[in-house]
């Protein structure tokens, strides 16, 4: 009896000690099931990083997103000087053989092909002005030309018959009024026919080596976006970017600016990513920021389009530069 009744309280304990441990593994079951599960936090982003000069970016690794500074609101009359200043030294060296995209021999050739050049390319100016000044190399010859037949010359450049009767009035002033040859004062120069300030400063400053400032579209729409000025009139940007740099430095600046408004900062898609003075544009990410993206947006002479000119300047090709194609080529 003694030994049944042992056997009874050792199967009890057993029993009892059962049912504590499955009581304790069911609570932690439950518990579990109460418990939500916990979300993995994703890695922190890396800071965007301001672009430098453009680079090519790492193979195998996807170029990262890059957002430049803008200048602070309210930027003073001496930073505007110095970061407009410092965007001209780094177009500088981005396009250190920058020139007048005009194909030209002398002034008279030069102040012609500039009024051609309203409406329509420099290229198809250059691939149009052989054929004319072969037939007509003077001013002379020119305000002689009959118009009809100068129409049929110049018809690839649009507008033709304007054209054809601004040219050959200039020939005409040229002739009649200074001896036939072009005159080197603005004041002068605006009084031919189809000649403003646009084209007389690009006489001046390439044909003469007398500084100014051609404010074309491209040459706006950029001191625009850079906030060098608000104005929206060509003789007032005129002088308000004019008062930001020294005078002599006025046609190199005019180069610089519209080489690169026509080969990355275009009006419609400005490729940023591929900028090489991101940092100092006020204006970043108006454009494709993608590096590998941008760069196919360019419209840049090392990278397979041909350049404007049929004889471009001999530094221009020597740093690599195409010249373009005669006319019927492309």
């Amino acid at each position: 009896m003694a030994k049944r009744t042992a056997a009874k309280k050792t199967a009890a304990k057993e029993t009892t000690a059962a049912k504590k441990t499955a009581g304790k593994t069911g609570a932690k079951a439950a518990a579990a099931k109460q418990v939500p599960p916990v979300k993995r936090q994703a890695p922190a982003k890396k800071p965007a990083v301001a672009p430098g000069k453009a680079t090519a970016a790492v193979k195998g690794v996807a170029p990262a997103k890059t957002v430049a500074p803008k200048p602070p609101r309210g930027e003073s009359r001496t930073a505007l000087v110095r970061r407009a200043r410092r965007i001209d030294r780094e177009l500088a060296e981005v396009y250190p053989y920058a020139h007048p995209e005009l194909d030209f021999e002398n002034p008279f050739q030069l102040v012609v092909a500039t009024v051609l050049s309203a409406q329509t390319t420099d290229l198809r100016v250059n691939q149009t002005t052989p054929a004319l000044f072969a037939k007509y190399p003077t001013p002379e010859d020119l305000a002689a030309a009959v118009p009809e037949e100068v129409e049929e010359i110049l018809r690839p450049t649009g507008f033709f018959r304007a054209k054809t009767k601004s040219v050959i009035g200039l020939s005409k002033a040229l002739t009649e009024d200074f001896g036939g040859e072009v005159p080197g004062r603005l004041e002068d120069l605006v009084k031919l026919p189809g000649v403003g300030r646009k084209t007389a400063f690009v006489v001046l400053g390439n044909a003469f080596g007398r500084p100014g400032i051609t404010v074309d579209t491209h040459f706006q729409r950029l001191v625009r976006r850079w906030r060098w000025t608000e104005e929206t009139d060509p003789d007032k940007i005129e002088a308000a970017v004019g008062a930001l740099f020294p005078k002599s430095d006025w046609t190199d600046l005019s180069h610089h600016v519209i080489w690169h408004g026509r080969r990355i900062c275009h009006a419609r898609k400005p490729a940023c990513g591929a900028c090489p003075i991101a940092p100092l544009c006020p204006a970043y990410g108006e454009g494709e920021t993608d590096p590998e993206k941008a760069k196919k947006l360019l419209k840049y002479e090392k990278g397979g389009f041909p350049g404007q000119r049929l004889k471009p300047p001999q530094a221009y090709l020597d740093a690599g530069g195409k010249p373009a194609p005669p006319l019927g080529a492309g």
